[in-house]
């Protein structure tokens, strides 16, 4: 089956930013797109506070009781990634010295490392969940310069699929500059993934099958994000 595409403007950002400027983005940004019609690969994170590490690699961990869910699918072809984040349990702004506060970071466990992608964060920001979804195309940039070069030059896709859990997901605010949640991308299935952000994935394929390292709480979690996510588009 053919997914639906739909444009779908960024929520929060300093790409948003420079939208309602009515000034063009740099050409070497990153491009909010439509969905494509199909996908390479699939991942998500299960992000929890005791998982954050500052930039020294010492455990720093983020807010008591926040937790965030991050969906993501990615054309590795078109260099397409699109997003579903919900942060719950977060309280206060955001901060980071990146464009954005919520990432990708290249990154295994317990490592510190450099921001790749910088999503819209979540809004609204209040004690509420917080939700960002979209779909942007590289190259990407971040905002963050390492040695004089952005942290997102160069960055492709591929890169994620060849080792997703060298990679994490992440938000920071002011109250934890390090990361209020962060964790590992995880592997699963294209087929049958609807997270709500633009149609589903093929209605014919093989039920969602997560890992044994993510079962449980990761299903739960994410069945929770697609359930809200149908129920609150009404009101995006």
């Amino acid at each position: 089956m053919t997914k639906k595409v739909y444009a779908r403007p960024l929520t929060i950002g300093a790409v948003a930013g420079i939208a309602l400027l009515g000034i063009a983005a740099p050409a070497h940004a990153e491009t909010e797109v439509a969905e494509p019609s199909e996908f390479t690969s699939a991942f998500t994170v299960m992000a929890t506070p005791d998982q954050v590490i500052n930039n020294d690699g010492v455990p720093a961990p983020g807010q008591d009781g926040a937790t965030g869910t991050f969906t993501f699918r990615i054309n590795s072809d078109l260099d397409i990634i699109c997003y579903d984040i919900r942060l719950e349990g977060v309280s206060g702004d955001y901060q980071s010295p990146a464009k954005t506060a919520t990432h990708i970071h290249e990154a295994a466990v317990g490592k510190p490392g450099p921001p790749r992608i910088a999503f819209p964060n979540p809004a609204p920001v209040g004690d509420g969940p917080r939700e960002s979804s979209g779909c942007l195309e590289g190259p990407f940039t971040t905002g963050v310069q390492a040695d004089g070069v952005d942290t997102g030059d160069g960055f492709t896709l591929a890169q994620i699929e060849a080792n997703p859990a060298g990679f994490t997901g992440d938000s920071h605010t002011v109250m934890s500059p390090a990361g209020v949640v962060r964790g590992q991308l995880t592997a699963i299935p294209v087929g049958g993934v609807d997270t709500g952000a633009g149609g589903a994935a093929d209605t014919d394929a093989a039920p969602l099958v997560v890992s044994a390292a993510v079962a449980g709480a990761g299903v739960i979690a994410g069945a929770a994000l697609m359930i809200h996510r149908r129920r609150g588009s009404a009101a995006q």
